[in-house]
């Protein structure tokens, strides 16, 4: 039996991340053999491309375990991420890259896991131009739906902060450090923020119908340096002058690794025409080094930077509501302990760093569903009090979303005494207007412009009248009805007598469009 759950993928410039939530199970990183590593269950964002006949791509661990991970050649595809969407000379190269990993990754989902929405993850700088290669890229992907969401919205909400925060990510990845200000789509009444359906029920969704939803971006600022940089520092700190091959800054990185969790950390370096060496670092070594290299003082920069715009916006940094650390470099105890200098107050999340973003996707998605508009709003004729005669009063307007998310209560007036039911007329508004579908939220709006007072057409087929007993009074509120529009769009609604308190049930008026 297949497992119908939710996928989600973050295609990071290092690593990138698969989650897998089933309908009855709760969210997990999964492994792709032979791709994945153990631990932590990622994969690495590596390529290695050769054009020998007959000859494979290598992909992510595969790379890694041939010894090819720190090769300079044109075989070799790293850091293709950045260049995505880009509009640069590089960005073919790199977006062919990112569509045979995603695809690649794809294909090797275990058995039994056959999901049916895919969500996907993009940066916010060039989301629109990213949007549209990930739509080509899940062009011939067998899966019903297709969602996307940009990685600071991600972030957040898979740390646990509530729509409408404001949050400093600082993500600090192999080969960038990115230090941005954002606030979350929701909170005070409006709309929380849910990922962009790009296909629903197999059926591409029009593009030009969806308002790119992101989080607002107060400041960012960037670096061109991250966690390789940092291998190449500590290899040269321990062999001064010698090439830096693959085994060596091999060696570099798992130092690092060790020292996010330990004092003192040993690795064994190999070559071919020597024995195995020893290779020590001491925590305090690898501290003091990152501030002889100057990225503390580049970190204070961009964190500057960043907090001027925040001001500028009337964001001190106190009212900041969470620092979001993600990056696997963001482990390293030094680069912690910079934020906690920095920002003190301000809680910081440093919780499952490099998974927060595709675990935060999968929050993001479980509960999307299509929502549809009215093309025409449903109006139902009243009697007013005030004026001794019926007039029309519109339920729905055109460009209301449907299925309604709560009901709409109407209360009901007899127009004579001793009334013995009351007709339920309606009817739909004949609106000259020019409009188009546009997304709000997490709503599909139909803005328009009106023309006047509209004229109302009676529905055709009207719904039977409503027994009354006893009968009604005159001008007194009897019939309370809760409307709404359910997802086959049809314009219920559940009926209760006011005079005696009786629940009359559900009743079904017919259809809306």
């Amino acid at each position: 039996m297949e497992d119908k759950g939710t996928l989600a993928i973050d295609l990071g410039s290092t690593t990138t991340v698969v989650a897998y939530q089933g309908p009855e199970t709760a969210a997990q990183l999964l492994a792709l053999p032979p791709f994945s590593l153990d631990g932590p269950v990622v994969v690495p964002s590596l390529l290695w491309l050769t054009e020998a006949p007959g000859a494979k791509p290598l992909i992510g661990r595969q790379v890694v375990d041939a010894g090819l991970a720190h090769h300079d050649g044109p075989e070799l595809r790293r850091d293709f991420k950045r260049l995505i969407g880009s509009g640069s000379a590089s960005a073919q190269p790199a977006e062919q890259a990112g569509a045979l990993l995603i695809k690649a990754l794809w294909a090797a989902l275990p058995r039994g896991i056959s999901p049916k929405r895919l969500v996907l993850t993009a940066p916010i700088d060039t989301y629109r131009s990213y949007r549209q290669w990930l739509v080509q890229v899940c062009a011939d992907l067998g899966v019903e739906e297709v969602a996307l969401v940009d990685e600071p919205t991600a972030a957040a909400i898979g740390a646990g902060l509530p729509p409408g925060s404001t949050a400093l990510v600082v993500d600090i990845g192999g080969g960038t450090v990115d230090v941005a200000l954002v606030k979350l789509e929701g909170g005070e009444g409006r709309a929380a923020p849910i990922a962009q359906l790009l296909r629903f029920a197999g059926r591409d969704l029009d593009s030009s119908r969806q308002t790119l939803r992101c989080a607002q971006v107060i400041g960012k600022a960037g670096l061109a340096c991250g966690g390789r940089d940092i291998d190449r520092w500590i290899a040269d700190a321990l062999c001064p002058g010698q090439p830096q091959g693959p085994q060596l800054l091999e060696a570099a990185e798992r130092l690092k690794c060790l020292l996010s969790s330990q004092d003192d950390a040993l690795a064994l370096v190999s070559s071919a025409n020597q024995a195995p060496r020893e290779l020590r670092f001491s925590r305090t070594s690898f501290e003091q080094l990152l501030e002889e290299r100057g990225l503390i003082s580049q970190l204070d920069a961009l964190l500057d930077q960043v907090l001027a715009a925040g001001r500028s916006a009337g964001i001190r940094p106190e009212t900041i509501t969470a620092v979001l650390q993600v990056g696997g470099s963001s482990r390293i105890p030094r680069l912690r302990r910079w934020l906690e200098e920095r920002l003190a107050g301000v809680p910081l999340k440093t919780h499952r760093p490099v998974e927060a973003v595709a675990l935060g996707a999968l929050a993001l998605t479980p509960g999307v569903q299509l929502k549809d508009v009215l093309t025409h709003g449903v109006e139902l004729r009243c009697w007013e009090q005030r004026s001794g005669r019926h007039t029309w009063h519109p339920l729905f307007v055109a460009g209301q979303a449907w299925p309604t998310d709560r009901p709409l209560e109407i209360v009901l007036a007899c127009s004579l005494d001793g009334q013995s039911c009351l007709e339920i007329s309606l009817g739909e508004a004949q609106i000259e207007q020019r409009g188009e579908v546009v997304f709000e939220g997490d709503l599909p709006v139909l803005r328009q412009r009106r023309a006047g007072r509209a004229q109302v057409i009676p529905w055709r087929d009207q719904p039977s009248a409503i027994a009354l007993d006893p009968p009604g009074e005159q001008g007194v509120d009897r019939l309370k009805l809760d409307f709404v529009i359910n997802g086959q769009g049809q314009l219920t609604a559940e009926i209760t007598d006011l005079t005696t308190g009786a629940s009359l049930g559900e009743r079904s008026f017919g259809p809306v469009r």
